[in-house]
């Protein structure tokens, strides 16, 4: 069941994608992130009275934590999708897992004294190395401009969203429910966007265009759930994996909505980060079977 989850969290957020490419000609990031914050946090608001799950936690600096880093990733995201092909901006968004194996065996290196232990874990950090190797064909010297700074902050939210994936472990560890979770981050992000929108200003609603803020809002609410169900009721490793399946379904909405046209080396470059990032997964397991982030 844990498969299902991950690969239905999957679609939904390439989903939302579709949508944030649409609502981006119109919206800036921050806006999109506000107001994607506002109605997932009435979604779930209104989900937790139904289950009767309390909003109430023992943990708020966690919270905050995790809304931080996740905010920071998410407007990044936003902002990569608006200037890169959409399957180009998912895959570097899940660059994730490289990054989480790259803290993980850097972490392990330091604290080990054994001269073996990076001859020990070769194998992961050769995969890590590969992961970046994709990076590279796929931000080829031909992305000048506007790609070239959408490209940049595409990793980095891939980076930010390693840290937040790690504190999700680490709230479902402590047992919070997933609903609590994603409401507090949901409210960190209309935080975040309404402070954004502060500096940068906030555009005048047109319709139809301001109806693609609602799909948005829920689509990521819904991933959202999906995800913390999923990394919060085990076998880590296959639910790790199968989060690629965004990608498949970016690539195929990338193709068939837009009709984005991506050269070979792009292709395999992005075949090579999700080879990478399935090998890490199952390799850090084995290399660090202590690291938090196997929580998920």
């Amino acid at each position: 069941m844990q498969a299902l989850w991950m690969v239905l969290a999957s679609l939904f957020f390439a989903s939302m994608g579709v949508c944030i490419k649409f609502a981006s000609a119109h919206f800036n990031s921050f806006e999109i992130v506000c107001y994607r914050g506002m109605v997932g946090m009435v979604f779930i608001y209104a989900m937790t009275r139904v289950q009767g799950v309390s909003l109430r936690t023992r943990l708020p600096m966690m919270h905050v934590w995790r809304s931080i880093v996740g905010t920071i990733s998410l407007t990044a995201w936003f902002y990569a999708i608006a200037l890169l092909p959409l399957a180009t901006a998912m895959t570097l968004n899940y660059m994730s897992s490289v990054w989480i194996a790259t803290f993980l065996l850097g972490g392990s290196l330091l604290m080990q004294s054994r001269g073996g232990e990076l001859r020990r874990q070769g194998p992961l950090f050769l995969t890590v190395l590969a992961g970046f190797g994709g990076v590279a064909m796929m931000l080829r010297p031909s992305f000048t401009g506007d790609q070239a700074l959408g490209a940049l902050v595409g990793l980095m939210s891939g980076l930010f969203a390693a840290l937040a994936y790690l504190q999700v472990a680490a709230l479902a560890k402590a047992g919070e429910p997933e609903s609590r979770t994603v409401f507090y981050f949901s409210f960190g992000a209309v935080l975040a966007g309404a402070l954004g929108m502060v500096f940068v200003g906030a555009s005048e609603w047109t319709w139809p265009s301001a109806l693609w803020l609602l799909p948005i809002g829920v689509l990521a609410a819904l991933g959202q759930l999906c995800m913390t169900r999923a990394y919060s009721s085990g076998a880590t490793m296959l639910v790790a994996n199968l989060q690629y399946s965004g990608i498949v379904f970016a690539g195929l909405f990338s193709l068939l909505i837009f009709g984005d046209q991506l050269p070979l080396i792009g292709w395999l470059g992005m075949s090579l980060i999700v080879a990478s990032g399935i090998a890490a997964t199952v390799l850090r397991a084995r290399a660090v079977p202590q690291a938090p982030g196997e929580e998920r």
